[in-house]
């Protein structure tokens, strides 16, 4: 694993001098350390991990040329290295920064210092992504073949998280939406008892976990029968904007013209106040990263980064469809979430 290049590129990111995270996903990127209480002090030379005494064993097997501090205080831990200055990033406290300064330790902020060291993943990082998404995607291709009404969609969420850790998944990378029929209008429905019925449209959101890495797809099926015009009508205008914003991914884009390529198709459908989210965002070590692809947004895009593309539309009361892929961004998009965008019908 190049963790070593991996730091001194942050180190260039933060422009020298000791610096101080305490960004879990971070300090993976940089370290290889997957526990859930660190804090990294990148100086020009080297590199320390400080964490509790339930994380010793595994520090050590999991870091390299990484100095190990047991000191469930990263504060005290800092200042007994008698520092004159540091720069940190916003996961520390105000109470933390704050005893700093009060030991006469300059304390500079270095806000998203690393914001896009993460963005753009390397050869390994891609690969992984790419194994998560297809355990994604065939996990959700056996669920759906045994799908059918009466099932309710809290067990088919957990029938298809099941289903990931029998096909390698370390883990979900987020807690599965399973939506039918009304409740498919929902962007973020949480799965509930009810059953599906027949005519329901159904939203699976589902991904994911390998060494740490998301995956993310959504696809929208239909229960039992044939699905109504106007649930074709809106699954074909979905498809259309999300196709139109993966070709619009392009190296160097902005952000905003990702998001605007989709929405622009389901506006011109006539159904612009139902896609109400953004249209993707970056996936990787964390399952919301940058860069978002919002009509708001500043971020632009660059090759090599990781995105997902999910317009979608919502009609309360009657239901909706959403479409999304993890695709890297490149001279053309890889997409690897490798499921039919097709509107299915289960059961």
């Amino acid at each position: 694993m190049p963790f070593a290049m991996r730091c001194e590129r942050a180190r260039m990111a933060v422009g020298g001098g000791p610096f101080l995270t305490r960004d879990l996903p971070t300090i993976r990127y940089l370290t290889g350390f997957s526990g859930s209480n660190g804090a990294l002090l990148l100086s020009d030379e080297s590199a320390t991990l400080i964490t509790d005494g339930r994380y010793r064993d595994q520090a050590e097997s999991e870091t390299t040329d990484v100095a190990v501090v047991i000191e469930r205080d990263a504060v005290a831990a800092i200042l007994a290295l008698n520092l004159q200055s540091i720069s940190v990033d916003p996961q520390l406290t105000v109470d933390q920064v704050d005893r700093l300064r009060q030991a006469n330790v300059v304390v500079h902020m270095a806000d998203h210092a690393l914001r896009d060291l993460r963005a753009v993943k390397d050869e390994w990082e891609i690969e992984v992504l790419a194994r998560a998404c297809d355990i994604t995607a065939r996990g959700l291709e056996v669920v759906v073949q045994s799908a059918s009404a009466g099932d309710s969609e809290v067990q088919l969420a957990r029938r298809l998280e099941w289903i990931f850790a029998e096909l390698g998944a370390d883990d979900r990378a987020f807690p599965t939406i399973v939506a039918s029929g009304p409740n498919s209008a929902i962007p973020h429905h949480e799965p509930t008892a009810r059953c599906l019925q027949q005519g329901d449209l159904l939203v699976i959101d589902c991904g994911a976990k390998v060494a740490g890495y998301h995956a993310d797809m959504t696809r929208t099926f239909v229960v039992g029968t044939p699905p109504h015009a106007w649930q074709r009508e809106i699954h074909d205008v979905v498809r259309l904007a999300q196709q139109a914003a993966i070709d619009a991914a392009v190296p160097g884009v902005g952000a905003c013209v990702v998001d605007d390529a989709a929405r622009s198709v389901i506006s011109e459908a006539g159904y612009g106040d139902e896609f109400t989210h953004g249209t993707g965002h970056g996936v990787g070590l964390q399952i919301h990263e940058p860069p978002m692809v919002l009509a708001t947004s500043a971020d632009s895009i660059s090759a090599g980064s990781p995105i997902t593309v999910e317009p979608g539309i919502y009609l309360p009361g009657r239901g909706g469809v959403r479409i999304e892929d993890t695709v890297v961004v490149g001279g053309a998009a890889r997409v690897l979430t490798s499921a039919s965008r097709d509107l299915i019908v289960v059961g």
